[in-house]
């Protein structure tokens, strides 16, 4: 490991090294679980943004050109080393963010996945295009859009980082990441991964910063011609509007406030099952949280008294060790926007049946800890039904027939994820197809697979991740047309014209 990490100082990863900001400035990152500083993380701004867009602009014709069975060993190989350098990014990754190890090193670990997915991806896809007539050869080639910038959220900063990395390796493109500054040394880190897999210098690039200056100065950046977010809704408007002034493609994968719809034949402690991890997975700090529990009145009440019951014996603590299930909240601010929400489930009549408060005890003073909460007695059109809290709170609402069960789950602005709970497979079926959302499980939650295309409908984003669809975003189409006549070519021939378009 380099010194800057034994120093705890991590600077920029560009141009396949580390260099400090132009400005010379760090900033602080915090672990949650007490607000102690992990690490000082150099600053960058629009200078770095500048010089990390160049590099990955001299880097892309030689990456772009490299035949797709060379990249797809490239990241096999990148797999290869994550793999073995687990443990240290799930201890990063848990340090970093308060996300308890026991999630982070499930998720983490399936992470090299993605890499051999899309790299067998390069090597496989193919398009062609039906013939035209007469004696001519058509067809179409993907070709990589260049250099890409990769805004990433601090919730999940290696997974989300992945599932943008890697169709933009397979696809031939370079890039430029702004982490979050709460979570940004995973993703500097696998800049070494890249790096000791063989990947060319300046073809993965991470400038952390802050939103206003580095990220501000990437979404502008003439240079980037896409640019992929993770993020809140109001965050994505205002870098796509940013990204249009130039023509720069957008992706954004934005808030969500998902329902569980659970009809009756499922057992309450089934569902109950399902909504604790739904809800309080990342201490529900995740864009497709189960935040709205959807339950048919007939089973309501006894889900609503045994999820009140578990939801006390939720094990909060140290978030490295493998027996505590909720860890903190990522920062103070995020602590406060929790709190400002739960004040306004109860002003708006709302029952707070659990939680609803910061836990007590010496291990709880430091940090940004909060109980998990169950509000019942919820109307859809509360803010806290409606609006994205990204933390540990759960509204749970009564339904008596599919088509307001239905109704329920779709009657917000956003539409990234829902799940539906049945023992009904026709129900399943036909309740699913309904949803507006654009990831729907059925008896399942918050299950993602590097093939299964991954986005929201409405104000929850645009663009997907994931399989085929994520490749082909980050390519653009070229249509290749033969003459194969040995004919003399003469327009302005008698009949030249017609025969061209014919």
């Amino acid at each position: 490991m380099p010194a800057e990490h034994e120093q705890r100082t991590w600077g920029l990863w560009i141009d396949g090294g580390w260099r400090p900001a132009a400005s010379g400035r760090t900033f602080a990152v915090e672990n949650p679980k007490d607000a102690s500083v992990l690490a000082e993380v150099a600053e960058g701004g629009a200078t770095d943004i500048d010089a990390a867009v160049a590099a990955a602009q001299r880097a892309f014709d030689g990456w772009s050109e490299t035949p797709p069975e060379a990249r797809a060993r490239v990241m096999a190989k990148a797999a290869e080393i994550l793999r073995g350098r687990m443990d240290e990014f799930v201890r990063i990754e848990v340090d970093q963010t308060g996300r308890a190890r026991r999630e982070l090193a499930a998720q983490l670990g399936r992470l090299p996945e993605w890499y051999e997915y899309f790299g067998a991806l390069a090597r496989t896809h193919e398009d062609t295009v039906p013939p035209f007539n007469g004696p001519f050869l058509n067809y179409t080639r993907r070709v990589p859009l260049g250099v890409v910038g990769h805004v990433t959220p601090w919730n999940h900063p290696l997974l989300i980082l992945t599932k943008k990395v890697a169709p933009s390796l397979a696809a031939g493109n370079s890039m430029v990441v702004k982490p979050s500054e709460l979570a940004p040394l995973t993703p500097l880190l696998l800049g070494e991964v890249l790096r000791d897999a063989g990947l060319p210098d300046g073809v993965y690039n991470v400038v952390p910063g802050f939103g206003a200056d580095a990220g501000a100065a990437l979404t502008r950046h003439q240079g980037i011609r896409k640019i992929d977010l993770t993020g809140g809704t109001e965050t994505g408007k205002t870098v796509a509007s940013l990204a249009g002034r130039n023509l720069t493609r957008f992706a954004g994968e934005l808030g969500g406030k998902a329902a569980m719809v659970a009809f009756p034949g499922v057992a309450p402690q089934a569902v109950v099952n399902a909504a604790l991890f739904a809800s309080f997975v990342a201490t529900g700090q995740t864009c497709v949280q189960g935040s709205r529990l959807i339950v048919h009145r007939s089973i309501h009440d006894a889900v609503v008294e045994e999820l009140v019951t578990r939801t006390r014996t939720l094990r909060l603590g140290d978030p490295q060790d493998l027996r505590t299930q909720v860890g903190p909240l990522v920062s103070e601010r995020q602590r406060a926007i929790v709190e400002k929400y739960v004040r306004i489930g109860q002003e708006e009549g709302a029952t707070l049946a659990v939680g609803g408060r910061r836990p007590e005890g010496a291990a709880y003073e430091r940090g940004y800890w909060y109980l998990p909460t169950v509000f019942t007695g919820v109307r859809n059109d509360m803010r806290i039904a409606q609006e994205e809290i990204f933390g540990p709170v759960v509204c749970v609402m009564p339904f008596d027939d599919e088509e307001e069960a239905i109704a329920l789950a779709n009657g917000t602005e956003f539409g990234l994820a829902a799940s539906v709970w049945t023992e009904d497979v026709r129900q399943a079926h036909r309740v699913a197809h309904r949803m507006q959302a654009g990831i729907v499980w059925i008896n399942d939650h918050h299950r993602i697979d590097p093939a299964s295309p991954w986005g929201g409908f409405k104000m929850s984003g645009i663009g997907r991740e994931n399989g085929i669809a994520a490749y082909h975003e980050y390519t653009q189409i070229q249509n290749v047309i033969v003459n194969l006549s040995s004919a003399p070519f003469d327009w302005f021939a008698d009949d030249g014209a017609m025969k061209r378009y014919s």
